[in-house]
């Protein structure tokens, strides 16, 4: 089965509005395509901003944001509803990133939560898993992957499942400048399609997308990307340049 292919970048709490804005730019003279799907992931304050500037000038490029809350109102001072994100038409949400989960206490059962908001209001959730270096070098990182994807997200039914991307992203790999190899990668990405097969169906596995995270660029997306069960990447450091973001879009 043919599955989409997205190369998005997260911004983290980066740039301030004119060099976001420079950036886009960039990307959107440059970046013309429609595959691979393109997401830039600015800070909220800068979301909509991006997403007018990208719609004016008819660019395919995507928009999506950092985090949301799970609940659809409420007096919850300085969170964002996914109700909010759609109002701004912005079709994409990050949920799960091992940053939020190390130091805002985001537990599982949490962002199921969010994931059900994020749904609910027509949302992509791009859903993070992925496990610590003690985890990895005691070879449990599968346990763990499968226990983040059980009270994460099988709680969905297949036709909601159908529309999350998942992000296997090592905390090991996350800015530390070690990539997975491709064959780690690859194991990975392959464990959690098999995992989605047992719960779901094979059909639902095929047509699931798995990115990969962790210390992305330009000079190892393409060994990533042939894997068979790498459908892109979510991007973080590398997002931050223009040449490098469009270098490692190319290589899918």
């Amino acid at each position: 089965m043919k599955r989409d292919k997205i190369v998005a970048g997260n911004w983290k709490m980066n740039l301030g509005l004119d060099e976001g804005m420079e950036l886009v730019e960039k990307l959107a003279k440059a970046y013309t395509h429609h595959e691979p799907r393109m997401v830039v992931i600015p800070p909220f304050l800068h979301a909509l901003a991006v997403q007018n500037y990208l719609q004016s000038v008819h660019s395919p490029i995507e928009v999506g944001v950092q985090n949301c809350h799970q609940e659809t109102k409420g007096a919850f001072t300085g969170e964002i509803s996914a109700s909010m994100i759609r109002s701004c038409r912005i079709p994409f949400v990050v949920l799960g990133h091992s940053e939020r989960r190390q130091y805002f206490a985001e537990t599982d059962a949490l962002l199921a939560q969010k994931v059900k908001a994020a749904l609910g209001q027509g949302l992509i959730p791009i859903y993070c898993v992925g496990e610590p270096l003690t985890v990895r070098e005691g070879s449990g990182q599968n346990d763990f992957v499968a226990h983040q994807l059980e009270k994460g997200l099988f709680h969905l039914s297949p036709e909601q499942f159908k529309e999350v991307v998942i992000a296997y992203e090592p905390i090991w790999a996350i800015g530390t400048g070690v990539t997975a190899s491709p064959e780690q990668a690859q194991d990975m990405h392959a464990f959690i399609r098999h995992r989605i097969a047992i719960h779901y169906s094979e059909a639902v596995a095929a047509a699931t997308r798995i990115l990969y995270g962790g210390s992305v660029k330009g000079s190892n997306a393409r060994d990533l990307f042939v894997q068979p069960d790498v459908d892109g990447a979510l991007v973080g450091g590398a997002s931050l340049d223009a040449d490098d973001f469009l270098r490692i879009a190319s290589s899918i």
